[in-house]
């Protein structure tokens, strides 16, 4: 019924009973609330009949899946409907009672908000607390984004660059294969000992994880693998000299091109990553807004913004110089945390160089390549594929004019 698009929620009845699972079922939104009517319930004791942990699941269904069941000899009760109300209402023969979906939200998050004080302190769990609630998805889709991934003949030669501990790299892989690379992976031992160079390749991408566990802080250990081994050094120096060459960071990446100081050259203070604001790793689906930019890989999505997976502890972009120094290309959508996971600088979450080839972004975009990776997608959209697919086709079409 789920794969038919005939089920569109469903919750177990567990812990707190059936008024609990109701309640949980509307905390999603802002406007979501319900009329359960609980006459057709055999049990009249309303304290029994809400707050009983026996098995069962609530639906929210279409009207067809009545005669399914019916067809199947399955036992249900229709005890309601959905409105926009923020408002849960119970009718039995004798009581009505109207519980504000929003109140018992917060009652339901301030055991969160409670233990996030010891992790986070008091200033950022009372900043998530108040902003839990505030910071809903909203997405803008790029308009000449269809859904669909184009397959490509010519193939280009790129590189996943690992180290140990990084991770996300099939993902990252799959994602540029989509787009017509020909992928390489290539782990940090290869370019020391000399088994691999970049020098056939077009585009390298530096994946995320915890290489080396972040032991001395996020990606030191990674930038030192290339700064004190001349072999992997030189291999990526001269990658970057060539004028046919684009190169992506993500998350350990980035703290990597940031570390190694590859996207402001020009720059005497160059930029450095620091621990997240909460003082601790945050994982959360979020969104970025693309700025107007020119960049090569996000130019084409520029006022566009949505929804992307975000998970790191030194997120945080400490830019020196004013913000017309950089080129920063995407934002998070709210300034505020948690939407924005790590207090970053002029609230940046992707930055690029100077000549818009060499980009560096905290969020991940290969872990949210398809709809079904986004915990919300608009249900009026029949996507294959997510738009973030776009930046790597616009890496892929640059570089086939090029080689």
């Amino acid at each position: 019924l789920i794969k038919d698009k005939l089920i569109s929620s469903g919750h177990d009845i567990s812990s707190g009973g059936l008024v609990t699972s109701l309640l949980e079922m509307c905390f999603p939104n802002n406007n979501i609330g319900a009329d359960i009517d609980l006459k057709l319930f055999s049990e009249k004791d309303l304290i029994k009949v809400l707050f009983s942990e026996s098995l069962g699941l609530i639906f929210q269904a279409k009207s067809d899946v009545e005669n399914i069941f019916e067809q199947n000899d399955i036992n249900f009760l229709k005890i309601g409907n959905t409105n926009n109300s923020s408002k849960l209402s119970f009718k039995s023969l004798n009581d009505e009672i109207i519980l504000d979906v929003i109140k018992y939200r917060d009652i339901w998050f301030k055991k969160s908000y409670l233990l996030d004080q010891r992790q986070s302190g008091k200033i950022k769990a009372k900043e998530r607390f108040d902003n839990y609630k505030k910071q809903p998805l909203k997405y803008i889709f790029p308009k000449s984004f269809n859904g669909l991934n184009k397959s490509k003949s010519k193939k280009i030669k790129a590189a996943v660059i690992r180290e140990k501990g990084s991770n996300s790299e099939r993902e990252m892989a799959f994602a540029m294969d989509l787009a017509g690379f020909q992928v390489k992976d290539v782990h940090m031992t290869d370019l020391i000992s000399g088994r691999e160079s970049l020098d056939d390749i077009n585009f390298i991408v530096a994946v995320g994880g915890f290489s080396n566990s972040d032991v001395l802080g996020s990606a030191k250990g990674w930038a030192g693998s290339f700064l004190y081994n001349e072999k992997a050094r030189s291999s990526l120096m001269n990658f970057y000299k060539r004028e046919d060459t684009l190169s992506l960071g993500v998350c350990n990446g980035c703290q990597l091109f940031i570390e190694l100081g590859l996207l402001h050259p020009e720059h005497e203070k160059k930029p450095k990553m620091d621990h997240n604001d909460s003082k601790k790793f945050e994982c959360v689906f979020t969104s970025v807004e693309i700025q107007t930019n020119d960049s090569i890989m996000f130019k084409n999505l520029s006022g566009s913004k949505l929804g992307i997976w975000s998970a790191h502890g030194e997120g945080k972009f400490i830019l020196p110089y004013s913000e017309n120094n950089y080129n920063i290309i995407g934002k998070y959508g709210y300034k505020s945390y948690p939407a924005n996971p790590n207090g970053s600088d002029y609230n940046t979450a992707i930055i690029s160089s100077k000549n818009g080839r060499h980009i560096a972004m905290m969020p991940h975009l290969e872990r949210s390549t398809f709809p079904w990776n986004w915990p919300y997608y608009p249900e009026n959209r029949n996507d294959k594929i997510s738009p973030w697919i776009m930046a790597f086709e616009n890496a892929y079409n640059w570089l086939n004019s090029k080689v």
